[in-house]
């Protein structure tokens, strides 16, 4: 009985200890946070170990449990809520019941979910919706139209955009994108947010390297390549000065770390697919960037995404693009998911209004 007490009470030591994180001092609401955090390393706790002894896949866990948050498109006085599907892609439409007479704006939003949910496949829905049809069947105004994104969300709507805007088969183009701490790229993973926000909040380096490892292949290789920075293969070294953030990141977020450029992996593991800035949006080259609409991106400091983010607001300035940067300074990864009791934030609500409040003024 006393050895069974000691492997429990060593067992929920090591427990506690794998899911605590030091919660910094500017960030409110700590013990929610806390619980947050912990519910989100338990997950990806269980999922490992479910996927070790063979019982399903990391990814199959991780999207049943973002499922949990489904809802039923629920209408109200004013919004009439629907799912249907463009072109085979699931779609949620929200149409305001009140009638107009003008044509009214739209937003195309790419919900956030880790690579789990959701396919790049969404230029192929976005292309649809650019339809005179389409945009005259809804009463869209087509030249006020804006695609936004959270998290991976962000990645698809600025991919999405890169190849909308220099697309000469579609007519209509984006007069906005909204980011909202998204991820660009891969081809370095130790930015100065990685280090900072290594055992971050809600979403840890690791989490983040296998999440976006699974997105490219399910061979192990790549996120142990990854996790030492040597996973791009030989002939992509011309795009690291994409990615340089000594050159890029302001000062402020530099701090006193020092840059190295990634190391050359072996082409064992290197994927071409690694180098196509169609899936990692900051890889494309000056001349494409050119093209962008007006942005908007929003980072958040406890978030190991952060410094993408960044990067991308001083390229997109570099070749005259339009950029309003948000930052928050206490915001932690996710942060606009949890606007719902019990476990509702108030920096999720902020965030919520400086988002809505942009797209307002600008669209």
């Amino acid at each position: 009985m006393g050895f069974k007490a000691l492997c429990l009470g060593l067992f929920c030591v090591s427990f506690l200890s794998y899911i605590y994180t030091p919660i910094p001092d500017n960030i409110e609401e700590t013990w929610k946070v806390m619980a947050l955090d912990a519910a989100a390393k338990t997950c990806t706790l269980m999922a490992l170990c479910l996927e070790n002894i063979g019982v399903m896949r990391y990814e199959e866990f991780i999207s049943m449990i973002i499922s949990l948050d489904y809802t039923q498109p629920l209408s109200d006085e004013h919004v009439t809520v629907t799912d249907t599907t463009f072109v085979d892609i699931p779609v949620r439409l929200y149409l305001p019941k009140r009638k107009s007479e003008a044509p009214r704006p739209a937003v195309i939003y790419f919900h956030g979910g880790g690579y789990c949910f959701g396919s790049f496949n969404g230029i192929t829905a976005v292309k649809f919706f650019l339809q005179d049809k389409i945009l005259a069947k809804y009463g869209v105004d087509p030249t006020r139209i804006a695609i936004s994104g959270d998290s991976s969300g962000g990645t698809l709507a600025a991919a999405v955009t890169q190849q909308v805007q220099t697309d000469p088969e579609v007519k209509h183009k984006l007069k906005l994108q909204a980011l909202l701490y998204p991820g660009l790229q891969v081809i370095d993973t130790s930015l100065p947010s990685h280090r900072d926000n290594e055992h971050g909040i809600v979403l840890t380096r690791d989490i983040a390297i296998k999440l976006v490892s699974l997105f490219f292949t399910k061979d192990e290789a790549l996120p142990r390549a990854m996790r030492k920075n040597q996973h791009m293969p030989l002939e992509s070294r011309h795009l690291f000065r994409f990615v340089n953030w000594s050159a890029l990141l302001p000062e402020k977020f530099r701090k006193d770390h020092v840059y190295t450029e990634p190391m050359l992996g072996r082409s064992a593991y290197s994927l071409p697919a690694l180098m196509d800035h169609r899936a990692l949006p900051l890889l494309a080259d000056d001349a494409q960037l050119q093209h962008l609409p007006r942005t908007y991106i929003l980072t958040c400091q406890y978030d190991v995404l952060r410094d993408d983010g960044i990067m991308y607001v001083t390229r997109l300035q570099n070749v005259g693009v339009q950029v309003f940067h948000d930052h928050v300074e206490d915001g932690i990864h996710g942060a606009l998911s949890y606007m719902t009791s019990p476990l509702y934030l108030q920096q999720g609500l902020r965030i919520k209004d400086m988002y809505i409040s942009w797209l307002d003024k600008n669209l």
